[in-house]
């Protein structure tokens, strides 16, 4: 898939850090990406999975801020990978007024509610600091437009799975992706809520 076809300052940021073209892989996922499909994106690392996230999040997003509820929630595992992905993030929306930010269990949940009241496009999330917030009337997912797992495999762990299913039944209208290495009966089981009807990409 060309780049032509994106967000004009998506398109600019893409080629700031050197992206002329996506990969192969990337060319495959993209076009279900965009149309809004919910989707199983099964690969393994280094095959471009996570910029393909990043550039169908931006891109369904207009690159443009909006009001003050989330539009996008990134689930990943840790306060490590929320600000990885965070850090990743911000090298694709620094042509845009998009605001990012890493929600993750090691920081004061008071701040936390009040750094997102103010006004967050893309919050990167740990599925327990999520529920907390989200339970605490902390978080506002009516206008939640995508949500993803990345790197799901981990979702056996800490409750994880039954958090992802709590929130999943509070969004309507909403795209669903999970990103993992290889596809196992945790993320599997989504078949039987959310994700009934996501293609498989692999």
């Amino acid at each position: 898939m060309s780049f032509k076809k994106l967000h004009p300052l998506l398109k600019e940021s893409l080629e700031n850090e050197g992206f002329e073209t996506s990969n192969p892989f990337q060319k495959k996922v993209l076009p279900t990406l965009k149309g809004g499909a919910d989707a199983y994106i099964i690969a393994p690392k280094g095959s471009g999975k996570t910029t393909a996230l990043i550039i169908a999040t931006i891109h369904k997003l207009k690159a443009e801020a909006f009001e003050d509820s989330p539009r996008a929630i990134i689930v990943v595992e840790n306060k490590k990978e929320a600000l990885r992905l965070k850090e990743e993030f911000e090298r694709f929306t620094n042509t845009t007024d998009l605001r990012v930010y890493a929600l993750y269990d090691e920081y004061d949940i008071e701040k936390q509610k009040t750094e997102v009241y103010y006004g967050q496009d893309i919050v990167i999330a740990t599925p327990a600091r999520l529920s907390k917030l989200y339970f605490l009337n902390g978080i506002h997912l009516g206008e939640v437009q995508l949500l993803a797992i990345e790197d799901a495999d981990y979702l056996g762990r800490h409750n994880g799975y039954n958090h992802i299913l709590r929130l999943s039944e509070s969004l309507n209208k909403c795209q669903f992706i999970i990103m993992a290495d290889e596809m196992n009966s945790r993320i599997k089981n989504y078949q039987n809520a959310f994700m009934s009807n996501a293609h498989l990409l692999k």
